[in-house]
């Protein structure tokens, strides 16, 4: 994956899905695809790990946001096409067909950094740091800091919706 400088970003989804990729590559997963595209829809991010793939649902929002920090957007018709665009997934990649499948939400919180009053500002690629406080809900499970915003991994949850998921 590249760092793009921050310039580069065309919001703050894009930058939620940096965040929970950086993360996922720092716990031993391997980021196959970000984005990745069929008829039915896109899945923001496909990650492997010993013979697991995960399809991965980025929800970033401003703080404060108007939809449970994302999760009231992750509706049924959502998951159904989620779900089928894994399944066009699988039959584009069959060799990846026989892995345990399951379908994960992560929820990241943007704040926007306030502009310092300088001249010159300096730009710096983005900053991913690991929370040490994993085991308390109130603290994040990774930030991650660019010049504009202030992003905070809130929630991951494996299995989110896996009902939905054909392995047969």
């Amino acid at each position: 994956m590249s760092d793009l400088p921050p310039s580069n970003y065309p919001d703050i989804g894009t930058l939620g899905e940096d965040l929970v990729a950086q993360w996922l590559e720092s716990c031993g997963w391997t980021i196959l695809h970000r984005r990745w595209r069929s008829r039915w829809g896109e899945i923001d991010i496909i990650a492997e790990y010993t013979q697991t793939l995960a399809f991965i649902e980025v929800k970033t929002r401003s703080t404060g946001s108007w939809d449970s920090g994302g999760r009231d957007a992750i509706k049924p018709s959502k998951q159904e096409k989620i779900s089928r665009t894994a399944q066009m997934y699988l039959a584009k990649f069959p060799e990846k067909a026989d892995f345990n499948c399951r379908f994960d939400v992560a929820i990241a919180e943007a704040q926007k950094v306030p502009s310092p009053k300088i001249l010159s500002p300096k730009i710096s690629s983005p900053k991913l740091l690991k929370s040490s406080h994993t085991n308390e809900k109130s603290h994040s499970l990774a930030f991650l800091s660019t010049p504009s915003h202030y992003l905070t991994l809130q929630e991951y949850i494996p299995g989110a919706f896996d009902s939905l998921i054909d392995n047969g």
